[in-house]
C-alpha cells in the first residue's frame, strides 16, 4: 500500500497545487498543531502517486493549506460505531452491547481540518449541535467476510476524527443516520498514520481526547473500546463488501456535550480539537449556516 507512513494533502507554497505529502513525524510530532500554529514552516517530502501506492520523494514542499487526507470521491461510504466505549456506556446508564450497533454517514459529510470548518446547518442551531472524538480507520484492501485474524492486512490507516451530531434530531427517531449525516459532519486528519508507524497495528491502547474551546471535556483511551478494530471490520464485513477507501468511525468516548452539566454545545466561533496519541491533532473552528 506504498511506503508512506505519515501522509497528508495540502496545497503547497511553491505552486499553489494539491499534493500528498509526507511528513517527518519526528520534526513534526503533531503536524495539525504545527501548521494551524504557523509558528515555522511545515515541509514535508511530496509522494507521488495515489493513496494506495503513493512512493514517498526526496522533493520538498511546504505546506501552505491543509486539506482533506481523503476526497469524497475517495470514500464508499462512511460506517460508525454507536456505543463502543465501557465508560462511555457507564456514563450513559446504558448497557454494554453484545453487538457492535452501526449508522452510516453519506461520504458528503467528509471533511478536514482547518482551514475546514465545521458547518451546522439552520436546523441544528437549536443548542443540541454535539461533538464526539473518534478514532477513525481508512480500509485499503477490498474484503468480504474477514476473519478477524486477518482484518487488520485490511487497514490502510488511522486518523482522528469528529463524529459530529445533531441532538433534537437523533433522539426523534431511531435511525441516527439523518441526524449525523449533514454536509461536513465528519471532519477528519489532519494526518493518515500507517499502522506500522503506531506502536500497536491495532491502535488498541491510545489516548484519544476533545477539547472544546481550550477545555478538555472527552479524556478516554482505545483500551476502552468493546469491539476492538479486528472485530469491527471482521463484523462489518459479513456478507457485506468493504470497498476500498471505506472510512470507519470507531466510537467515542465519555464526555460528549449532552451528558456534561452543564451542557456544552457547538456554538458559532467554537474552537473544536480532536487530539489522539500517535496521530496529533484535528483543529476546526464552528460556524453557524
Amino acid at each position: 500500500m506504498g511506503n508512506w507512513t505519515h501522509l497528508i494533502r495540502f496545497v503547497a507554497k511553491e505552486d499553489g497545487l494539491p499534493h500528498y505529502g509526507q511528513v517527518d513525524a519526528a520534526r513534526y510530532p503533531d503536524v495539525g498543531l504545527a501548521a494551524y500554529e504557523g509558528k515555522e514552516e511545515v515541509r514535508v517530502k511530496e509522494v507521488t502517486g495515489g493513496l494506495y501506492d503513493g512512493v514517498v520523494t526526496e522533493r520538498e514542499l511546504t505546506v501552505q493549506t491543509l486539506l482533506p487526507p481523503l476526497q469524497p470521491t475517495d470514500i464508499p461510504l462512511i460506517r460508525c460505531m454507536g456505543l463502543n466505549y465501557r465508560d462511555h456506556a457507564r456514563e450513559a446508564k446504558m448497557a454494554i452491547p453484545t453487538v457492535p450497533i452501526l449508522f452510516i454517514k453519506p461520504r458528503t459529510a467528509i471533511n478536514g481540518p482547518h482551514p475546514a470548518a465545521i458547518p451546522v446547518p439552520k436546523l441544528a442551531q437549536d443548542g443540541t449541535s454535539d461533538y464526539e472524538a473518534e478514532l477513525t480507520v481508512v480500509i485499503g484492501k477490498e474484503g468480504r467476510d474477514i476473519p478477524e485474524d486477518k482484518a487488520l492486512d485490511h487497514v490502510l490507516a488511522y486518523t482522528a476524527g469528529n463524529d459530529v451530531s445533531a441532538r433534537t434530531q437523533q433522539f426523534a427517531t431511531s435511525q441516527w443516520s439523518f441526524s449525523k449525516g449533514f454536509d461536513g459532519s465528519a471532519p477528519i486528519g489532519p494526518v493518515l498514520v500507517a499502522p506500522r508507524a503506531l506502536a500497536a497495528p491495532d491502535a488498541g491502547s491510545l489516548r484519544i481526547r476533545a477539547l472544546h474551546n481550550g477545555s478538555s471535556v472527552q479524556d478516554s483511551n482505545t483500551r476502552e473500546m468493546i469491539f476492538g478494530i479486528a472485530k469491527q471490520i471482521s463484523f462489518l464485513s459479513q456478507g457485506t463488501t468493504l470497498e476500498r477507501g471505506t472510512v470507519i468511525m470507531t466510537g467515542t468516548g465519555p464526555g460528549v456535550g449532552i451528558m456534561r452539566d452543564p451542557k456544552v454545545v457547538l456554538k458559532h466561533g467554537d474552537d473544536m480539537r480532536v487530539e489522539i496519541e500517535g496521530i496529533g491533532t484535528l483543529v476546526n473552528r464552528v460556524v453557524y449556516e
